[in-house]
């Protein structure tokens, strides 16, 4: 999947900057990865990318892939997969479901998506070896994705983003999903630079799912030593859980968008943004250049009742 003029990539940058950020000398840049497609934006293009390729290059005919009802990974992956004539098959979480369910479902079926709604017992077996093995033995012509396109080539598509970066930078903030894009990010930043991550999940086990993923994906320790030195976490912005949101989180959205002219979405750039934004505002830190990246998903989170 070649960047062309329907991907807006490098993705732009923005200076984002409040009075009280110019007196300690913070200065902020955001990444706009959610400007690199209406559908496809942020880091489910940069996950996709080498995954399509892959799936030419093997000569597949289809997708499959794994996600939730809804999942902005499923709505890119079926756009993508109609786009350049590919079948896709979704395992979605929640055998309650079907493809009319809500509109992310509806807007995927109509780009050709095909469903299997398991059980969250079912689902829970995403990952398995033999489950999956199962699975390729059924759809042969299929290339599997993982969820949230956590695989190595996923990881490889978000490394690109720091070199897209212009200029020296202390650290760069990012929602926390799979941690493939934080991932990504940790491997390609120095030995100075820090990823500020902030995941989404409630009790969500960052260190555990970083070692599952990278060794999964063939990374060995020491890589896996690396990401984990440069990452700090700051695990209490989930405001409830996946998917969940406060009125404290919807105003602080709807102000950016009023103020600032920002889009943030509930599920993951909103609680990232808003934590940032916490977490120099409560502190005394000074002379920091910070990199906020704009992961995307505006179109799954304003479906978010």
């Amino acid at each position: 999947m070649q960047a062309s003029e329907s991907y807006k990539v490098p993705s732009p940058v923005q200076a984002f900057q409040l009075e009280w950020m110019k007196e300690r000398n913070l200065s902020i840049t955001i990444k706009r990865d959610d400007l690199i497609h209406n559908v496809v934006s942020g880091n489910k293009w940069r996950k996709l990318k080498f995954n399509l390729l892959q799936v030419k290059h093997l000569g597949k005919t289809g997708v499959l892939t794994f996600g939730g009802a809804y999942s902005n990974h499923l709505l890119a992956t079926a756009h993508v997969c109609h786009s350049h004539g590919l079948q896709s098959m979704a395992i979605v979480r929640g055998d309650e479901l079907n493809e009319k369910s809500n509109d992310i479902l509806r807007q995927c079926a109509e780009w050709g998506m095909k469903f299997r709604f398991v059980s969250r017992e079912e689902y829970h077996l995403k990952d398995d070896f033999e489950y999956k093995n199962e699975l390729k033995d059924e759809f042969r012509s299929h290339y599997i994705i993982p969820e949230g396109g956590k695989s190595y080539l996923g990881i490889i598509g978000c490394q690109e983003i720091v070199s897209e970066l212009e200029g020296d930078f202390d650290e760069i903030w990012v929602a926390q999903g799979t941690c493939t894009t934080s991932i990504g990010l940790a491997l390609s930043c120095n030995e100075n630079q820090t990823i500020q991550a902030v995941p989404v999940l409630k009790r969500f086990d960052v260190s555990k799912e970083i070692n599952d993923i990278m060794k999964f994906a063939g990374f060995d320790s020491e890589s896996v030593d690396q990401v984990l030195s440069r990452m700090n976490v700051h695990s209490d912005y989930h405001f409830g859980g996946y998917g969940k949101k406060t009125e404290e989180l919807s105003n602080f959205i709807l102000k950016m968008k009023e103020e600032h002219h920002l889009d943030l979405d509930p599920i993951y750039a909103g609680k990232a943004f808003f934590a940032l934004l916490n977490y120099y505002k409560n502190s005394n830190i000074e002379n920091r250049k910070i990199v906020f990246l704009h992961t995307g998903g505006l179109i799954a989170g304003s479906y978010l009742k």
